[in-house]
């Protein structure tokens, strides 16, 4: 077992090195370690701006690093006042106390060593299984047998014997991560390995405001970047394609989308199973919606009861020509947003061929919703079943959640 060869690789190395630095320097060490450990997460806090500012913008990597470099800091400090001290106590027995006192002297700092030394890689031990733990658990749900570099393959192994030899308790004992960063890498996996709850993925009301920003558009519209989540290449090439590292070195975009997983992560993993959301299908009205072309012509229809065969199926083809990529999205955040839809609306139908793209904001009056967008006089929505009917833009039209 790998997890074996490092407990008995890193405790035989730090007690041999224990027994050769003598038992001062190793406890000074050890509490270092110690201190390291539980203050590497604030002093991290503090170190990651300055990471942003000199450039590395990317929270995936600054984070972490920003961490480790807070434990080095702490480690050095104490390994630096650990030498001091040593030195002093050394200087002392060496020409001050005697040759009998320095041979127990140097006998009993050497033994004691040795045993601190065990601590010390009883120490390092678990921390570096809680970074193999905390890196796998993602890494292993995302994992590419056949192309994934050997390293990550190395880490999957060892986050799998983890769970086989159970020393991912221990971990997990002392694990400062919240449970959020689990179930985050748990959705993650599940997204992963289903390419098809991707298109599920898309259509959480959560997420509709972040699919309106332009980076998150441009790479949901590449199809090569598609290619590579559909044919399920290595995960850390999927994060490094350009239009990912967009979103990734875009620190607010971030900080916005790691903020709405966190809040809604139960709801999401609901929704993603069994595409149903606790937390929003109370509210009719969020969603992506697609232009109902006949519904459109029937509610056309109530209004004009005179009109002709001959000019329902002229106004027809030219909804079909003008209107069939129209949509209306509302979002949680009472956003509304109205694509690809002739600039002007009369009643008898289209009138330009020139589309637009608006948006304003939706409001609920019960029993339906008040819809305000830009340059356009107010719309009243009414919602039955899964069908939006919107009146007063001088224009009925007829919208269908998207499924």
């Amino acid at each position: 077992m790998t997890i074996w060869l490092l407990v008995v690789l890193l405790t035989a190395s730090l007690a041999g090195l224990g027994y050769r630095q003598g038992g001062i320097r190793v406890a000074f060490s050890f509490v270092g370690i110690l201190l390291g450990a539980l203050l590497a997460g604030p002093l991290g806090k503090l170190i990651k701006p300055l990471l942003i500012t000199v450039g590395l913008k990317n929270p995936l990597l600054a984070g972490p690093l920003a961490v480790f470099l807070g434990f080095v800091i702490i480690s050095i400090i104490f390994k630096v006042a650990a030498f001091t001290v040593h030195q002093k106590v050394d200087v002392y027995f060496k020409y001050k106390a005697g040759d009998l006192r320095l041979t127990l002297y140097e006998r009993l700092i050497h033994r004691l060593g040795l045993c601190l030394g065990l601590f010390n890689g009883a120490a390092y031990v678990i921390l570096i299984c809680w970074v193999i733990y905390a890196i796998g658990y993602w890494t292993y749900q995302t994992a590419n047998a056949d192309n994934d570099p050997t390293i990550l393959k190395i880490v999957n192994r060892m986050a799998k014997d983890l769970e086989i030899t159970g020393f991912h308790k221990v971990v997990r004992a002392v694990d400062p991560l919240r449970e959020t960063y689990y179930e985050t890498a748990d959705i993650a996996g599940l997204i992963y390995n289903n390419s098809l709850l991707e298109a599920r993925l898309s259509r959480y009301p959560a997420f509709l405001d972040l699919a309106e920003m332009p980076e998150v558009q441009s790479l949901a519209a590449d199809p090569a970047f598609t290619e590579m989540r559909l044919s399920k290449k290595p995960i850390m090439s999927v994060l490094s394609y350009p239009g990912a590292q967009a979103i990734l070195n875009n620190p607010e975009l971030m900080k916005t989308l790691t903020g709405t997983v966190k809040e809604n992560l139960a709801d999401l993993r609901t929704f993603l199973e069994t595409g149903k959301s606790p937390k929003f299908d109370s509210e009719k009205i969020l969603g992506r919606w697609h232009f109902d072309l006949n519904f459109t012509m029937i509610m056309m229809h109530r209004v004009r009861t005179n009109i002709n065969s001959t000019e329902m199926n002229k106004v027809k083809k030219l909804m079909i020509a003008t209107m069939s990529k129209a949509s209306f999205v509302a979002t949680p955040k009472q956003r509304a947003f109205l694509k690809n839809v002739p600039k002007v609306l009369t009643p008898s139908g289209p009138g330009s061929t020139e589309l637009q793209t608006v948006q304003g904001e939706w409001q609920k009056a019960d029993p339906k919703y008040m819809i305000t967008l830009s340059g356009m006089p107010p719309i009243t929505g009414s919602i039955e079943n899964d069908r939006l009917a919107m009146t007063g833009a001088g224009m009925d039209m007829a919208f269908v959640r998207e499924d």
